[in-house]
Order: C-alpha cells, then sequence, then structure tokens
C-alpha cells in the first residue's frame, strides 16, 4: 500500500477556492501600505538563530522553545559552527537586520517598510495558531516622533476595518524604556509582587519570575493571569518622558478619532519592545484573540551592533485576519475560474478549436478548454462549474464556415460569430460586464 503524505501538523494547504480571501486581504494591505508610504521588502525565509537571541531574548519563548532549526541534511553536509540557522519566528528583527546590512539609514532617515511573509514556531497547533502562519507586518525606523506609533496604530485600524475583520478593541499601553527610574523599577516592584505569589505561578512563570518577570504578564495559564490581574502596572511606573511620550501617543489616537482600552499590564512577548505597546483584541477567535499586535523597540538597532535609532511597527496574523472576517459574517462572492471555454464538437475541429483558445489568452481573456476527451455535453457542465461566461463551440459545420458558435452562459443566448471577429466581439462584451 502506498504511503499516504499528509501536511506536517501545524500547517495548512491554502486551496485555490481559498485564495480569493487571502488575495484579498494582502492586496488590500500593499495597497493601503502604499497610501501610507511604506515599500515593501522581503526578507530570507531562515535567519541566524543569534539574531533572535539578541532582540527577542534569550529568556523569551521563541527562544527557548518555538523555533524550528535548519540543518543541512546527509552526512556530506555537516552542520558548521557558522551555520546556525532558524526558520523565521517573527518580521520585525529580520526587516532590522537588512536595513543595517544594506545601510538603508544612511539613503533615507526614516526607513519605512512593510512585509507579507510566512512565520514559523514550534506550538501546539489549535484555531488561529499554526506552526506555520502567515504575517503582514510595516516596520516604521527612524524616528521616535508619538505621531508615529499613532500613525502605526491608524494603518492598523484602517487595515483591519477595510477587510472586514473590524469588531475589535485596540488595547494600549507603555511599558517605558531602561532608564533606572522607569522599566527597572517597574521590574523591581512586579518581582516583589510575584515573589509573595510564587508557590501558586506555573512552572513555567516561577522560571520566568527570576529571569525576566515582565514575562509573566504573557502567561495564558488562568491560574497565573488570576494573579497577574493583581499585579502593579506598567503606567504607574514611568518616567517623565515615557509619561510626555505616551501622553502625546493617546492625544493622536484622540485627534484621530481611534477608541482604545488602557491595559496597564499589556507587554509584548519580546524583549525589543519599549515604550508604546498594543493588541488588536477580537472578541470571537476565543484563547488566540489577538490580530494584530506592535509597538515600539528604540533599542532594536543598537542591540544588533548599529547606531541607537528608534523605531516602531506591527505584525498581523493573516489566518487571524481571516477568521475575524468569518466571525463577522464577511464572504467574498464566488470567483469565475475563466471567462470563456472553448467546446470541441468534433475530433477534426481540435486544431481550429487549440488556434482560438490561444488567441484569447494572448488578448487577456481567461480562457480554458477540455483535454479529457469529453462530450459536448459534458463539457458545457464543466465550463458552466468554471464560472465561463461564454462557451465557444468549434465542430465539422464551424470550421467549414469559418465561424464559431457562441453560447451566452448568463442569458442563455446562443449565434454564429465569424470566427476572425469573436475575440474582438468576446474582449468587447467582457469589457462591458466589468
Amino acid at each position: 500500500m502506498a504511503t499516504k503524505f499528509k501536511a506536517p501538523r501545524g500547517t495548512k494547504d491554502i486551496l485555490p477556492d481559498e485564495i480569493a480571501a487571502w488575495r484579498f486581504v494582502e492586496e488590500t494591505f500593499r495597497a493601503l501600505c502604499a497610501c501610507y508610504g511604506y515599500r515593501e521588502i522581503r526578507t530570507p525565509t531562515f535567519e541566524d538563530i543569534g539574531l533572535f537571541e539578541r532582540t527577542a531574548g534569550v529568556t523569551s519563548d521563541i527562544v527557548q522553545k518555538q523555533m524550528f532549526a535548519v540543518l543541512p541534511y546527509g552526512v556530506r553536509h555537516p552542520a558548521s559552527a557558522d551555520e546556525r540557522w532558524v526558520l523565521r519566528p517573527e518580521g520585525t528583527a529580520p526587516v532590522a537586520r537588512a536595513v543595517l546590512e544594506h545601510g538603508l539609514l544612511q539613503q533615507t532617515p526614516l526607513v519605512k517598510v512593510f512585509y507579507i511573509a510566512p512565520i514559523f514556531r514550534y506550538e501546539r497547533p489549535q484555531a488561529g495558531r499554526l506552526r506555520q502562519h502567515h504575517q503582514c507586518g510595516v516596520e516604521a525606523i527612524g524616528s521616535s516622533d508619538p505621531a508615529l506609533d499613532a500613525e502605526v496604530i491608524a494603518l492598523g485600524t484602517a487595515f483591519l476595518t477595510q477587510v472586514g475583520a473590524d469588531r475589535f478593541t485596540v488595547q494600549l499601553n507603555s511599558i517605558g524604556c531602561l532608564n533606572p527610574d522607569c522599566r527597572p523599577r517597574y521590574r523591581e516592584a512586579l518581582f516583589a509582587f510575584l515573589r509573595d505569589h510564587e508557590s501558586a505561578l506555573c512552572t513555567d512563570c516561577q522560571r520566568r519570575m527570576t529571569q525576566n518577570p515582565l514575562r509573566v504578564l504573557d502567561c495564558k495559564e488562568e491560574r497565573c493571569q488570576a494573579i497577574v490581574a493583581q499585579a502593579p502596572v506598567t503606567l504607574d511606573y514611568l518616567c517623565a518622558d515615557c509619561r510626555t511620550h505616551f501622553d502625546q501617543v493617546r492625544r493622536w489616537l484622540d485627534k484621530l478619532g481611534i477608541a482604545y482600552a488602557l491595559n496597564g499590564r499589556l507587554v509584548r512577548g519580546l524583549d525589543y519592545y519599549t515604550r508604546t505597546v498594543f493588541e488588536f483584541v477580537h472578541p470571537d477567535l476565543g484563547a488566540q484573540s489577538t490580530v494584530l499586535a506592535g509597538g515600539r523597540y528604540d533599542g532594536l538597532i543598537a542591540a544588533l551592533g548599529g547606531e541607537p535609532t528608534p523605531g516602531v511597527g506591527f505584525g498581523c496574523g493573516v489566518e487571524r485576519t481571516l477568521l475575524a472576517r468569518y466571525a463577522n459574517g464577511r464572504t467574498l462572492p464566488s470567483e469565475p475560474v475563466i471567462d470563456a471555454f472553448v467546446a470541441v464538437a468534433a475530433p477534426e475541429a481540435r486544431g481550429t478549436a487549440i488556434a482560438l483558445l490561444f488567441a484569447l489568452r494572448q488578448a487577456g481573456v481567461r480562457a480554458d478548454t477540455d483535454f479529457l476527451g469529453r462530450s459536448l455535453k459534458a463539457q458545457m457542465r464543466f465550463a458552466d462549474k468554471l464560472g465561463a461566461r461564454f462557451v465557444l463551440i468549434v465542430g465539422d459545420e464551424e470550421v467549414r464556415e469559418n465561424t464559431v458558435t457562441v453560447r451566452d452562459m448568463r442569458q442563455s443566448e446562443q449565434w454564429r460569430e465569424p470566427l476572425p471577429q469573436v475575440v474582438d466581439r468576446i474582449k468587447w462584451a467582457l469589457q462591458g460586464q466589468r
């Protein structure tokens, strides 16, 4: 019995009937990014593991248990110490690496880019959380202006609204900076609080508490969430500069009419975040309710060896965006696969039919024909299944008379058209349709 291969656990095939929704989301994102002045960037699917150890943080879940290693296959290709590769677990660090490597900040003081890319994380698969998922994101590197934070949030708001994934809540916070009177002060207060509840925390959080207590705020265990709900909030420990910055972000959002809810215990799961952090949460997605999230990362470029350079951005899960659309009852009308189908009514007419098929395609008409030797009746059924507006029938009589029988599947009308004119007639009719 032949082996039946399946997609790896935690991955999903995106089938032709689903592609229209994916294209709609991706094309909407591209168009919106262009309106905001962001240009597309593409980075490799795998990177040096050190990139994420240095940026995400060695105590983060991504580094400790969620990355896929990439190793050469076979004894003839042993891995070297210089080839410590992992599949991309998040999108921001690779973009920052590319900005530094190619000197983009020397070309323009503010780099604004977007990406659409697969992301890989070794997690327990469930609805809205796959081991390979897809993410669209933006990065604006080079400015600490609070208005830029608001712009990024506004872009995310416009995107989810335009694709029908609205009904979300924007949760907003500031986690401060690394100045001694800011986040380190909060970290001390949080550690003191957690120490009093250490025995009630899960095993992972007991470890996180000493390594990086902010990671406890990210825990999804119910018992830990109950404790965290009573923990100190970052907004009570901001330094004066971070307080001013956050107040200005909020004023810009108010001016733009963007509603938000303060969440003083919101932190992001990566160590490079500073100051503004945010999440877009949808009410109908269960445990994986965050559709879009991001924040400011003013220390990221410096952590990679560059000059201190501020930045802000977000990542948005395409799969979760689609789930939010479906939860909102948004669907796309079915899209015809082709515009015209060339049906062969007699074997001797096949040469003429194939020539007509390629003439239609060269004219920009989506067209196909039968390659299975089916009867004319079966070909007509197949054309209807493909959504063809027109069926062009070529048989012995049509070849003798240099004509084509045209059937309009929408109007249920049929007529003869001279072969030299049929392509232009079909193009004209389709242009009127569109």
